[in-house]
């Protein structure tokens, strides 16, 4: 992934507002990248001042090894999970 690409998938994670979430391929689609797992490095790699407990996964499940940080960052914000699930259909971010 070139520079360009890795600042724009960072503006957009940064982009999705309190209250929200999105999936690994909504960042990855709105960066014209065509893997997902692009996105989960960077924010590994790069992500630790940006809003990473708002990216999850595709099915509403946030990643295994965050799941509790995460879920009570969602939480703190508004995001209400079912069991360890959020409702992508209510908290998702249309960009």
């Amino acid at each position: 992934m070139n520079e360009q690409t890795h600042e724009r998938v960072r503006e957009i994670i940064a982009a999705v507002p309190a209250g929200t979430v999105a999936t690994y391929g909504d960042i990855a689609a709105l960066a014209g990248l065509s893997n997902p797992r692009q996105v989960g490095w960077v924010l590994r790699e790069d992500g630790f001042d940006l809003p990473w407990h708002r990216i999850i996964r595709a099915d509403g499940v946030p990643a295994s090894h965050l799941r509790d940080e995460q879920l009570a960052r969602l939480r703190a914000e508004g995001v209400l999970a079912t069991g360890q699930k959020v409702d992508l259909r209510r908290y998702r971010w249309e960009a």
